[in-house]
């Protein structure tokens, strides 16, 4: 939430105007290139302009409640002290376990053991076409010399997830369906990749009894986490939500909307 925050915020329309500018939108999108390697999407760009407005909301709630005194006024802080303040009159409902194995269920790829795979890829030098990998995989199937300098990249135990984020979504599903112990011509987001298939090892689903406390933990956390959601769209309803730019757009869940 803080690191999403970082980008500060402009108040010249006055205090109850929060007004999301190009400049602090360009702001979350470089946080977000800095962890994920890409830019975010627009669902993701809409969840983290309603987390920053959160952290506005706070950071002037924590202001009107004087929870700056004593602090330096150090933005962080204070957005700190004031969901301090909010959280402790919020109050989990109790669950009982048939409740939260059914929540497991409907949650349960966050604790299964993944499928994952082991492969390997030779990494020819320069920038080959398709047609040049084709030619260096059929020399490696047929077991012949070779030419072509390349090197071994060898990729172990890899789930899913891992493989888009880092391949493409192409290649995650060949990599599931191509036979093994062959070389391969397969795409990827940044061309041709020629490919060995070593090992795939399927999902292990997960026993509710062996995860019950991690999935507790998840459930509170998730629900709590929609509670002081709420609960600052509630504080929000004073503010009037305003983004700047051509990329305006309205921000649901904030009573204020926002400007176009």
């Amino acid at each position: 939430m803080f690191a999403v925050d970082y980008a500060l915020a402009s108040r010249e329309e006055g205090p109850n105007v929060i007004t999301i500018s190009p400049i602090i939108d360009e702001e979350l999108k470089e946080i977000f290139r800095s962890s994920r390697a890409r830019d975010p999407d627009a669902a993701e760009l809409r969840t983290l302009r309603q987390r920053w407005i959160d952290n506005e909301v706070l950071y002037r709630e924590g202001l009107s409640l004087r929870l700056d005194q004593g602090d330096g006024a150090i933005r962080e802080r204070v957005i700190f002290k004031a969901l301090s303040v909010m959280q402790a009159n919020l109050e989990l409902p109790a669950i009982e376990d048939d409740a939260l194995q059914e929540w497991f269920e409907e949650n349960r790829a966050r604790y299964d053991e993944p499928a994952r795979v082991d492969f390997f890829e030779a990494v020819i030098e320069g920038k080959p076409t398709a047609g040049d990998v084709g030619t260096f995989v059929a020399a490696l199937n047929a077991g012949a010399d070779s030419e072509v300098k390349s090197g071994l990249r060898v990729f172990r135990g890899r789930p899913r997830a891992s493989i888009v984020a880092s391949f493409g979504e192409e290649f995650a599903a060949a990599l599931a369906k191509l036979p093994i112990d062959r070389w391969h011509v397969m795409a990827s987001d940044d061309g041709p990749r020629a490919v060995r298939i070593e090992k795939r090892t399927d999902t292990v689903p997960a026993e509710f009894s062996d995860v019950r406390e991690a999935v507790l933990m998840d459930w509170r956390d998730r629900h709590m986490q929609e509670l002081r959601t709420a609960a600052v769209g509630e504080l929000a309803r004073k503010y009037t939500i305003r983004i700047d730019g051509p990329a305006a757009e309205r921000l649901a869940g904030y009573a204020g909307g926002a400007a176009r």
